[in-house]
């Protein structure tokens, strides 16, 4: 059974960070595409930073320079840095495994950035 699960999400005042954590099992995690996707209330989920089983990585512009994301192919975990937080990255954090046709979503961890 296929299993993602994120962690480190919370409330942090504007100019803060957090680090989100996903864990995988289930899957041969440094075979797969890991990305982290969000989705504000009343919005559709958006992409925020791609990092490929090669180690590459890609973010969105509104994240650029303030976000870093990494993985650890040891504890098949993904990593997400967020620094210097706005109010506009207030939402649910997705993690997000890819290979080829196979995909899985983690179930979400809320992050709420306060003004």
């Amino acid at each position: 059974q296929v299993q993602l699960v994120e962690s480190g999400g919370g409330l942090v005042q504007s100019g803060g960070c957090l680090r989100l954590s996903c864990a995988a099992s289930g899957i041969i995690f440094s075979f797969f595409d890991m990305r982290w996707y969000r989705q504000a209330l009343g919005k559709q989920r958006e992409l925020v930073a791609i990092i490929t089983r090669g180690g590459l990585s890609n973010y969105a512009d509104s994240v650029k320079g303030r976000f870093t994301i990494s993985r650890d192919n040891g504890k098949n975990t993904v990593y997400l840095q967020m620094n210097s937080l706005k109010p506009e990255d207030t939402a649910v954090y997705y993690c997000y495994a890819v290979l080829n046709s196979r995909d899985y979503w983690g179930q979400g961890t809320q992050v709420t950035v306060s003004s």
